[in-house]
């Protein structure tokens, strides 16, 4: 599919540079209509559009492909991966950066995922709670196989958050985990970020499974906890500040 036009691209103000051309950038989205699986404007396109450098313009991209919107295809350009809506909630480019950044935004998800487990926990229904059985067993069948199970992680969680009943969780906890795995596998190379939580999960959900919120707040919180542990060791040995 050829790339659509960039009429649309409006050039932006040099304040709060990376956040105005993210928000440019999804205005063009939106207004363009690109759905899943559309090109996005090459470059150079964006680059005489926003009247930006390149440099500016590969940082937004990263921080749009550490989210899951975009996926690059080597050769062939940058393809929406994710619907993008006027509602669409986005994060602060900075949030993947440094170490104070990570345990900041941690405080974020800690709050909202002991949240999201306490209302799976009274909200889920049986066939939600099945979809979380099955997510639950993927991930663990492929952690025993492999040592690690990142993306089969994630996906359990999501099936948690839309347990939650409100479809917020999702969107803004899904950001929050994928910036995560991103910057602690692609710069750092390491996979096994958060390896040492795998042990939790299964009594995540069988609190859930049962009703049982203060449990599922527990195990929440002891899975989060392990993460912080990562990113205080990657910042140590990394001299991350």
């Amino acid at each position: 599919m050829p790339s659509p036009s960039n009429n649309k691209i409006r050039p932006i103000k040099t304040e709060d540079r990376s956040d105005a051309i993210l928000q440019s950038l999804t205005d063009f989205i939106v207004e363009e209509g690109l759905q899943p699986g559309d090109r996005l404007p090459t470059e150079r396109e964006l680059m005489n559009g926003l009247k930006v450098g390149r440099s500016s313009i590969r940082e937004v991209i990263r921080h749009l492909q550490a989210l899951g919107i975009v996926e690059i295809r080597r050769g062939s350009g940058t393809y929406l991966k994710r619907p993008l809506s006027e509602k669409t909630v986005y994060l602060p480019l900075s949030i993947a950066t440094k170490r104070d950044g990570l345990l900041q935004t941690l405080e974020v998800r800690r709050a909202l995922e002991v949240e999201a487990s306490i209302l799976a926990a009274q909200r889920a229904t049986p066939d939600e709670i099945e979809e979380m059985r099955t997510k639950l067993e993927h991930m663990e069948a492929v952690h025993h196989l492999n040592g690690t199970a990142g993306p089969e992680d994630l996906e359990f969680h999501l099936s948690i958050y839309r347990a939650a009943g409100n479809p917020l969780f999702e969107q803004l906890l899904q950001q929050m985990r994928e910036s995560f795995e991103s910057f602690f596998e692609m710069p750092f190379d390491r996979k096994d970020f958060a390896g040492r939580s795998f042990p939790f999960h299964r009594q995540l959900f069988d609190a859930i499974a049962s009703g049982d919120t203060e449990k599922a707040r527990k195990h929440t919180l002891e899975i989060l906890s392990v993460v912080e542990e990562d990113i205080v060791q990657m910042a140590q040995e990394t001299d991350l500040v």
